[in-house]
């Protein structure tokens, strides 16, 4: 048995992330402009050290701690790129266990009438996960009992490599459910046009996922939504820290993000009950056809989504119905819609980059008076993401895993190193902060968890003066380099003036960073957080992967 697989086993000692780099280098020429004009490609590889010059900051604004027109006008320019819908901070709650997360998504997906649309990276195997297919089932079911209600529909959006990975698979887990309701079940695999030819051939399992991914983490009942970071898998369920937040109700809202996850579902592989995998009619395939011509077309189906938005936004404000309220309704009207969320895209491989446009100039404009805490389950900041908080006059409270609570610590081959990587990283960015003289306003924390691993990442806005924050980053991006180039993301910008909504904002930012400690010079001497020569050499070459 042994001599059939030495090919195989010599293509798994070879590989490494950097080898995608031979493949995927000239694509990456034309469809990262931006990173163009700050360097080469073989900057982008640099060492996180590379110097670069402060960006300019935009003028400071005078701090408000409450009011809807002063918070509003302070963030108003998002609307500029992104639609803005308008709701009732009470009807936004921030959930904070992944037990909460599970049981809540089994009750929704039980009770939901019309739609249930869920996108995730994959969907696991266990018996957590087999529990809520059958909760999909059971609603089913009853909707076709009662007939009236037989309209409703399951719509599930996950990466088609890592939920093709191995025998059983997302893919195996949903078939039954396909098999019996082919007219209510609907199974899309989204596959990267960056994986092709012979990449595609080459690149092992499970090594294919660091070419870029379905990351996008929605979950959809009728008119509620949960955006999160979460996975649809056991760890998520049980003891792997994340952040979820729940829009009550919010039919617009809803509607959107159900319309996005369809068009990037219109652009993907269509599940088939015989396991068998096609596009639809007239879209064009993403690793057979014309790269360039897929991309395109997907960037237009999706930010058709966006465009069509931002239009009814704006036709109603122009219009009679759009008008604000005035006299006595006018206050109470206010009071009901307080909060604003802003839905974040980022599409790099299909030209889309909404987040990364919103992250760069809100991490610009926080001034002198603002404290940011900014966490990531992966902290691999981008390099301008760098410059912008080393950069920046605002105080910085940055929240990552410890080596011991990172999902890859204890995991076997290469892999079990990527947690040194971080340490590596994190290495790097501190004695950056050392170096420049910031330590007292960029600070780093470790977050500890016996039995845990730590997942969380966003960030939430306080200005000066206030203890509460006005404004949250929740979704799926990780701040990094795969974030913004590489995978498919979502997340929304809160932004609030409803003080318990703002409380809940607090306390879930207290409740992770209360189980951190602050990094310091010494952190990195000590024993475990010793990192080998050869991760330290190939770090600057594979941090682009993972």
């Amino acid at each position: 048995m042994a001599a059939p697989m030495s090919w195989r086993r010599l293509v798994y000692s070879v590989y490494t992330p950097a080898l995608t780099g031979v493949f995927t280098r000239i694509p990456d020429r034309f469809f990262r402009t931006r990173d163009r004009r700050r360097g080469s490609s073989v900057l982008l590889l640099a060492p996180l050290l590379a110097e670069s010059d402060p960006v300019p900051l935009a003028s400071s604004r005078p701090p408000s701690c409450s009011g809807a027109e002063g918070i509003h006008s302070r963030f108003r320019w998002m609307a500029d790129h992104v639609p803005a819908f308008r709701v009732p901070g009470a009807r936004v709650r921030i959930l904070r266990s992944p037990d909460e997360f599970y049981q809540l998504m089994k009750a929704r997906i039980r009770t939901a009438e019309s739609r249930v649309v869920m996108a995730s990276l994959y969907l696991g195997t266990g018996p957590l996960e087999q529990d809520l297919v059958d909760c999909m089932q059971e609603a089913l079911e009853r909707s076709q009992r009662e007939g009236v209600g037989s309209d409703l529909k399951i719509s599930i959006l996950l990466d088609y490599t890592r939920g093709s990975r191995g025998k059983q698979n997302s893919r195996s887990m949903l078939l039954p459910l396909l098999r019996r309701f082919p007219e209510q079940m609907r199974v899309s695999l989204y596959h990267t046009p960056d994986l092709r030819g012979v990449l595609r051939l080459l690149v092992p399992e499970r090594f294919n996922e660091t070419i870029g991914v379905q990351h996008i983490k929605v979950y959809l009942f009728d008119d509620s939504l949960i955006i999160s970071g979460a996975n649809l898998s056991d760890s998520y369920f049980t003891n792997r820290q994340d952040r979820y937040v729940l829009l009550e109700d919010c039919g617009e809202v809803a509607d959107f993000f159900a319309e996005l996850v369809g068009a990037v579902g219109d652009v993907s592989l269509q599940l088939a009950p015989d396991d068998s995998v096609r596009m639809l009619e007239g879209m064009v395939h993403p690793y057979k056809g014309d790269r360039a011509e897929f991309s395109a077309s997907a960037r237009r189906r999706i930010m058709s989504v966006v465009n069509a938005a931002r239009m009814r936004q704006h036709l109603q404000e122009a219009g009679p119905a759009g008008a604000e309220p005035e006299g006595e309704e006018a206050e109470p009207a206010r009071g009901r819609s307080d909060t604003w969320v802003f839905p974040l895209v980022q599409m790099k491989p299909l030209g889309i980059h909404l987040d990364e446009q919103v992250t760069e100039r809100l991490l610009t404009e926080a001034g002198g008076d603002a404290r940011v805490y900014l966490t990531s389950g992966y902290f691999n900041l981008t390099r301008a993401y760098m410059r912008l908080v080393l950069g920046a006059a605002a105080d910085y409270q940055i929240l990552m895993a410890s080596p011991e609570v990172n999902g890859f610590f204890g995991a076997k081959g290469v892999a079990g190193a990527i947690p040194a990587a971080y340490v590596h990283i994190a290495r790097q960015f501190h004695s950056k902060v050392c170096q420049l003289g910031q330590q007292h306003r960029v600070q780093l924390h470790e977050y500890h968890r016996p039995d845990w691993t730590f997942h969380a990442k966003g960030l939430w806005y306080y200005l000066r003066g206030c203890d509460r924050p006005c404004l949250t980053l929740i979704g799926s991006p990780n701040f990094g380099y795969r974030s913004v180039h590489r995978d498919l993301e979502a997340q929304i910008a809160i932004v609030t003036e409803n003080q318990e909504l703002q409380t809940q904002l607090q306390q879930e930012q207290e409740m992770l960073y209360k189980r951190s400690t602050e990094v310091s010079s010494a952190t990195f001497l000590r024993p475990d957080r010793y990192v080998k020569l050869w991760v330290k050499l190939v770090t600057p070459l594979i941090k682009n992967f993972f």
